[in-house]
This record gives C-alpha cells, structure tokens and sequence, in this order.
C-alpha cells in the first residue's frame, strides 16, 4: 500500500452533524484536503494539542502515551489505510527495541495520538485519490476547483480491502443474506483479477 504524508490543517464545527466536527487533513506535498467528520471529544483533544495548552484532566490518549513510555514503545506512524461504507479506518504502528506491531484503530482516535506522540500521518493514495478534494487552506474551493472536483473519476473499488469484504461475505452468510453474499462474492473476485 502506497501512503502519502499528510498534515492536521483545521478543525470546525460540522453544520450538518451535530455534536460532530470536521478535521481537515491535507497533503503535505500536494493539494488534496480530506475533510473528516470526527466526535467532539477528539476535536477538543487535538485542539488543546496543537495550541500547547495544559489540560487539568488527564485525556486517555495521555495515559495510553504514558503507558507506552513505561513499556519503552513508541508510536511511530498513523496511517489512514481504507474507507468502508463512508468509514475512514487507520492503524497504528508501535514499535519497542525488539518488535513492531500493528493495532487498528478508529480515525479520530489515530490523529489523537499522532499528535500526543507527534508521529507522522499518513494515508493511503486509494482513500486520498476517493475522498480528496481540491480547496484552499482556508477551506475555500474556488470555480475551477470545483469543476476539478466534480470531473475528478472516484474508484471506490481500489479502497475496499478484499479482508473487509470477506469479513462482509461471512456477515451476509451468517445472516442468511444470499443475494448480498453472491454480491460480496463477485466484488472480491472483480478486485482479485485486477491485481
């Protein structure tokens, strides 16, 4: 899987979700923003980071960074790995003196801790080709990003993982959902034969 570094541009209040907030993550060396509709609690943690200001509680992301430091592991890459049914998914990447380990872990929980570990972000050239878009730093798309935007093909083939649509098919399966089994089926085997 080939991952782009990406970098933490802004955070908003979501007007359409609320009680949710948008994080919008960019490129570090291009022009595509994804925006991400994370939860209330992730945003104020990520904001009080990035501004250095001193909380009086402890947050679990700083326990679990507190933790880490007393096992010697360190967190050393967030990477956003695949979007399924309009949900980013990330892992993270730990190492300690001997070994390296993956952990899967939700969108706004990973950014939380790249920016209490300070590790680089990235994400996957599949999700930031399908949901990236091209505006402003400031969040401002201009006409002829727009356009670009509208034109731009989206293959939402190339971001489902065949793991996840197995886990799907066996869902389908388990519930008796034949028709939507025999789907799954046919998507895996279509994603298989392009490799």
């Amino acid at each position: 899987m080939k991952l782009k570094e990406v970098k933490i541009l802004g955070l908003s209040y979501s007007k359409t979700q609320i009680g949710q907030f948008v994080l919008v993550l960019g490129e570090k060396k291009g022009t595509l923003k994804i925006p991400i509709i994370i939860k209330e609690s992730e945003a104020q943690y990520i904001a009080i980071q990035l501004e250095n200001i001193k909380s009086q509680k402890p947050y679990i992301f700083d326990v679990v960074k507190k933790l880490t430091d007393g096992l010697q592991s360190d967190l050393y890459q967030v990477a956003i790995t695949h979007i399924l049914e309009g949900v980013f998914h990330a892992k993270l990447v730990f190492t300690n003196m001997i070994d390296e380990f993956e952990i899967p872990c939700s969108i706004g929980d990973a950014v939380c801790l790249s920016v209490v570990y300070g590790c680089k972000l990235y994400c996957s050239d599949e999700v930031l080709n399908m949901t990236g878009i091209q505006m402003d730093d400031d969040g401002n798309i201009t006409d002829e990003q727009q356009e670009e935007n509208v034109k731009k093909p989206r293959d939402y083939k190339s971001v489902l993982s065949v793991e996840d649509l197995e886990k799907l098919l066996d869902k389908a399966v388990s519930n008796e959902e034949y028709e939507i089994a025999s789907q799954i089926r046919d998507k895996i085997t279509e994603i298989k034969l392009q490799k």
